[in-house]
Order: structure tokens, then sequence, then C-alpha cells
């Protein structure tokens, strides 16, 4: 397989050397895809110096808006482009533990064609967060769940892999969502297309360095989102 791993930032220059060296060493066939939605704090020169340095790195420097959910479509488009197998998508700020990537690879393997890290499977867990931080969690998932229709634990989960054809088929230059509700529109977007999902177990922890985008803004935003993407379907349009 040809896996890429994409890697949207923004404002994760004391993470991101770290990632890369840690997941250059854990999936080194892998290419590794920055998508820097052009950080004031250097991320986006630290990336180009790793690719400098490494062939098997790749950087795009975003264009404004800014937005999470256009980072992610900007990656799934260059990492088809690069020819790859495999997409895989991450965050930079460690919740997401490399060490598993290659569970996600021997899923496809498998026959799974999208994989999602999940808390909430046997062996997961919502580490280093509050009692309040962990019930809103799985109050979100269920809301995903029942409004979405999608038969899924961590419906919340930004690390996860896709094979090629599965990818292709919900066609990313489509998607719709300029922030982290991306993550919800290709997980429905994939159910629909009947597409096998498979959880593997996912140990995330808080991020140590930086800090989090994710505000209330952005939350409500993204239930709106899940809202719009079950309207349009009854009503027999493309999310």
């Amino acid at each position: 397989m040809r896996p890429v791993i994409v890697v949207p930032t923004y404002n994760e220059a004391p993470n991101l050397e770290r990632l890369v060296d840690d997941v250059r060493r854990i999936s080194p066939e892998s290419t590794i895809l920055i998508v820097d939605d052009q950080s004031p704090d250097g991320t986006g020169e630290i990336a180009d110096r790793l690719a400098a340095a490494d062939d098997a790195v790749r950087v795009i420097h975003r264009d404004p808006p800014r937005g999470r959910g256009l980072a992610g479509r900007d990656g799934y488009r260059e990492a088809l482009r690069l020819g790859a197998d495999v997409v895989l998508e991450m965050d930079a700020d460690f919740s997401h533990d490399p060490r598993i990537l290659p569970q996600f690879l021997d899923a496809v393997a498998n026959g799974a064609d999208v994989v999602l890290g999940s808390r909430f499977v046997r062996g997961g867990s919502d580490r280093d967060r509050s009692a309040w931080r962990r019930v809103v969690t799985i109050l979100a998932n269920t809301y995903i769940r029942v409004v979405l229709g999608v038969p899924i634990g961590d419906c919340n989960s930004g690390f996860r892999c896709f094979r090629r054809s599965v990818l292709e088929a919900i066609r990313p230059e489509t998607l719709t969502s300029a922030g982290p509700s991306i993550v919800q529109e290709v997980l429905f977007r994939v159910h629909r297309v009947g597409a096998k999902i498979v959880e593997i177990p996912l140990e995330f922890v808080d991020r140590k360095e930086g800090e989090s985008k994710l505000g209330l803004r952005l939350l409500v935003d993204g239930y709106v989102m899940i809202l719009r993407l079950r309207i349009l379907a009854l009503l027999g349009r493309d999310p």
C-alpha cells in the first residue's frame, strides 16, 4: 500500500517536528502531507524545513479563508493526486498516538474501507479530561448518532483512515464543512455509500503543547451542520 498521512496544522510549532519524527519511525512507508493554514507561529516554516530534508514529507500552504474543514478537504485532494492507496488523517498535537498507525493499515489490509480511532470501544479511553468534558463528549456522540443515523461509537474521531476508492466515492472536492464538522460530514458520507467502517481502540489524551482551537462557536456551528446534513439527506440531495 501507498499510505499518505494528512496532518492539518494551525499553530503547531511546538509539536510538529517531534510528530514527524515519530511518524517516520513508526510508519516509514507513509508519506506525510502537512496542510498548514497560514500559522502565524512559524509552523509552516518548520514544515518546509522538514520537507526539504525528507522526500517523504510534503507541505501545502493554504490560502485564506482558514478552517479545519477546508484544510482537510485540500489534504484529501492532494493525497489522492499523490497516488495514495490509503489516506490517513491525524492531528498534530499528540492527542492521536502515532504508535497505532500500523493498526489502521492492518485493518484496511483485512478488508475495512474506513478505520476510526475510537475512545468508546474496548481498550479505548478518554484520558486527562474532566468528568464534565467526558459527559459533553458522550452527549455529543449520542446526538450525532441519532441525527445522522451512523452506528459508530466515536463520531467525533478525527484519527482515521480511508481506502482510496471510498474517499473518491464521497468526492472530497464537494465537502462543504469549513470547520471541524468535516469529521461528521465525511463520516456521514462514507456511511451512506456503504463503506465497511471499523473502530480500533484509541487512548485519547489532551494536548500538552499549544492551545486548542475548538471554541464554543465552532461547536455550535458543528451541531448546526449536522442538522443540515440530515435535512439535505431527507430531501434527497447530496450533503
